[in-house]
């Protein structure tokens, strides 16, 4: 809070807060207020939502806990988040005009890189010829990445890579060492330059949610698995955002339903039957990526709403 209160003196035009945590959100107002600027929110993630979805928090705290989050989130001038579907729960917890600011992908730096990719897969001990299904991000209990240990199993054939920390890490490595899970292998997060290298080495990237989760949650990996022309499986219910867009003529990722592992084991090895199907997934998320998350559209679009904000008037 003291580090917060010292903004005040320099009287920011716009004080920008992200949640999660939501704990953050009372001290950016406080700023704001004070310094005569307007404050924003973007919710990068419904946290709490999720934590009671999942079971992760007592039921009986969701109401106390809703009204006070409606309560700040009425009082911030601008509101914002990453998906449409967010964007309308968002309004619905009393954000003002909730406008969509989703996660970007750099085309000059996310591009694929095969040669990269194949240094990578020798580095590791991985052979040109191994099938690799990635997951890449954050591991978390709201994921359920016990999924793709169970997967890992009825799919003999390929390798599992996890990459990436998180809270759940030990607990998965303990179950695929007691499972004997010989083709599943965990990954320190990789430099930011290694990125794409790690994205292009995966003949299919795994996007898993728990039930229920995602429409709490965009995967912010996706953005760059998108612009790196990557093969995605999304576990996710057909009416969520992330089943909508593997819909209609655009869609640029495959849908299966969450939390079965025969389902996903069914999905991996038909995408893997289906080279014409694999490569029109790979064309429509580089357009995606493109058309939609490109970071140079996402950023002027954010710019032309904080100068509408903050009334193109102070200094």
């Amino acid at each position: 809070m003291p580090v917060m209160l010292r903004q005040i003196f320099w009287k920011p035009d716009v004080v920008f807060v992200v949640e999660p945590p939501l704990f953050c959100a009372p001290a950016a107002w406080i700023v704001a207020r004070l310094s005569g600027g307007k404050c924003w929110l973007h919710v990068q993630d419904f946290e709490v939502d999720a934590a009671f979805s999942l079971g992760l928090l007592p039921g009986w705290l969701s109401g106390v806990t809703a009204g006070i989050e409606r309560w700040l989130m009425r009082r911030f001038d601008s509101a914002s988040t990453i998906s449409e579907a967010m964007r309308l729960r968002l309004r619905e917890k009393g954000g003002r005009s909730p406008v969509l600011f989703p996660n970007w992908a750099d085309p000059s730096e996310m591009q694929r890189d095969s040669d990269g990719a194949s240094a990578l897969r020798a580095s590791l001990g991985i052979s040109p010829d191994q099938l690799v299904c990635l997951y890449s991000g954050n591991i978390a209990e709201k994921q359920g990445l016990e999924l793709i240990l169970e997967t890992a199993g009825l799919v003999p054939e390929a390798l599992f890579l996890i990459c990436g920390q998180g809270p759940a890490l030990p607990g998965l490595r303990e179950k695929a060492r007691t499972n004997g899970l010989k083709n599943v292998r965990f990954l320190s997060l990789q430099p930011k330059e290694k990125l794409p290298a790690l994205l292009s080495m995966a003949d299919i990237h795994l996007v898993v949610q728990k039930r229920g989760a995602a429409d709490l949650v965009m995967p912010s990996k996706l953005a760059n698995i998108l612009a790196v022309g990557g093969i995605t499986v999304v576990t996710a219910e057909p009416e969520t955002e992330l089943g909508r867009m593997a819909e209609g003529d655009a869609a640029c990722v495959y849908r299966c339903d969450p939390e079965d592992p025969r389902v996903l084991a069914q999905a991996i090895r038909h995408l893997l039957r289906n080279e014409d199907r694999c490569d029109e997934l790979k064309r429509k998320a580089r357009l995606y990526a493109a058309r939609m998350i490109a970071k140079d559209h996402v950023l002027r679009e954010f710019e032309r709403r904080l100068i509408a904000l903050s009334g193109g008037e102070r200094s």
